[in-house]
């Protein structure tokens, strides 16, 4: 079985616990206006130009974003990480894109690393059916779920889909007692509102099942060059990126009803 990815991100420790392996899947069913990977919202693999620069000369250089990988060769790539997942209690992160949208290639990595006891984690937005959903929380270690606006018709707005079904998976998820971390990417502007903080910390503390955390995720404004490469108009390029001190009122309010929260991933 294949799969089409864009990343793979060795050493990582912002995509759950200890040292791990992040895939990048490519496509999204998002398409959110702050987009940090622009190159990740199609499926098909995707050519662009990048500019390089020697001295004082510039090289157009063509990069082809994207590349079909099979099941045999991921794990491959994975293995060679493996003692230091096991020594740090990491694993792998299946990321994106939105990796749902690949779901049969996702299934098959997690069965693959479920057989070798690596632990994993599945990064999204929960956007997709239900049916799926529960295929995969028979396999997944973990949920690193984003959630990004209350408001239905805002969510709409900046990322192109209701929430509606997110918020009913999310529920349904909790209720099926899946390990959940709820990620929060802080939007000035956006989401960071007093009440859209309010009814965030109001759905989850109502969840039927405690998460294990919280991630306070600030804006960062480093796209500017991959929006040009993929000829797409960066819409929060004007927007500067947070620091985290800035988020610390934020997580206050969180840690102040009972949740265990960072600033970061």
């Amino acid at each position: 079985m294949t799969g089409i990815i864009f990343d793979i991100k060795r050493f990582a420790v912002h995509d759950g616990p200890g040292i791990r392996t992040t895939i990048f899947f490519k496509g999204c069913s998002l398409k959110c206006s702050w987009c940090h990977n622009p190159e990740s919202i199609g499926l098909t693999p995707l050519q662009i130009c990048k500019t390089v620069k020697l001295n004082s000369r510039e090289f157009v250089k063509e990069e082809i974003v994207g590349y079909e990988i099979s099941d045999e060769q991921l794990f491959n790539e994975l293995k060679k990480e493996q003692v230091f997942m096991n020594e740090s209690g990491g694993g792998v992160s299946f990321s994106g894109g939105e990796p749902l949208i690949q779901y049969n290639f996702l299934l098959k990595m997690l069965e693959i690393c479920k057989i070798h006891g690596i632990h994993t984690a599945v990064d999204t937005s929960l956007f997709s059916s239900w049916k799926i959903i529960d295929e995969i929380n028979r396999l997944s270690d973990l949920f690193l779920i984003d959630l990004k606006l209350m408001d239905d018709a805002k969510h709409q707005q900046y990322t192109g889909v209701s929430n509606k079904p997110i918020l009913e998976n999310i529920i349904k998820l909790s209720d099926a007692g899946a390990n959940i971390r709820i990620r929060i990417p802080i939007i000035p502007n956006v989401n960071d509102t007093q009440d859209n903080i309010t009814q965030s910390i109001s759905f989850i503390k109502n969840l039927p099942k405690p998460v294990n955390g919280i991630d306070l995720l600030p804006f960062h404004n480093t796209a500017n060059e991959k929006y040009k490469r993929v000829k797409m108009d960066n819409l929060f390029g004007h927007i500067r990126s947070l620091k985290k001190e800035e988020l610390e009122g934020l997580k206050n309010r969180f840690e102040n009803v009972g949740f265990t929260v960072k600033i970061g991933g």
